[in-house]
């Protein structure tokens, strides 16, 4: 007889098997997990995985369910007071309304996102937050909006990719050829 899987060793096929882009196999672990995550009385473990099934529905552009989904994970983490996990759900209805074309929707959820971010000292979600929505603005033909706030995001990162390091050092000699930079 084989030993009792865990709900955190569930999530954590959940997460691998969506890394891998398996997901339906990955909602199938979120949906054990989350189930699991309730008997243990975990009530903030099972809104996570509430907030990757929305993730997964996303994905698969499953508008209606996913909103719905993130919608239910979102009230949980503020009726439980997590504000850092309010703000990932905040971010991923903003991501959702962006892919699903509805700008003012996203940049709605987003801004909340990252202002939870920035007042929870989060610099690396903040910055985060603040592309998508500096992507957002651009995407909606406000190019200065969006380049601006992009540029902030990119400075409040803690972890840059090697592409975001390239931008950022040209965005730096603009300013600097504009006069606006050190």
């Amino acid at each position: 007889m084989g030993e009792a899987v865990s709900a955190q060793q569930m999530k954590d096929e959940g997460l691998r098997l969506f890394q891998e882009g398996l997901y339906e196999e990955a909602a199938a672990r979120f949906e054990e997990a989350r189930n699991a995550f309730i008997g243990e009385g975990s009530e903030i473990d099972a809104a996570e995985m509430v907030n990757n099934l929305g993730i997964i529905h996303r994905m698969e552009g499953r508008w209606d369910d996913a909103i719905a989904i993130l919608m239910d994970a979102l009230a949980t983490f503020v009726k439980l007071g997590d504000r850092s996990r309010e703000a990932q759900a905040l971010g991923n209805l903003g991501g959702l309304h962006a892919s699903k074309g509805e700008p003012e929707k996203a940049r709605e959820y987003l801004s909340r996102a990252a202002e939870i971010f920035e007042q929870l000292g989060d610099s690396q979600r903040h910055g985060e937050t603040l592309l998508a929505l500096g992507a957002q603005a651009w995407k909606s033909g406000n190019r200065n909006e969006g380049l601006a706030t992009y540029e902030l995001g990119l400075g409040r990162l803690e972890r840059l990719t090697a592409g975001q390091k390239t931008l950022r050092a040209l965005l730096r000699f603009r300013n600097r050829l504009l006069g606006r930079g050190r």
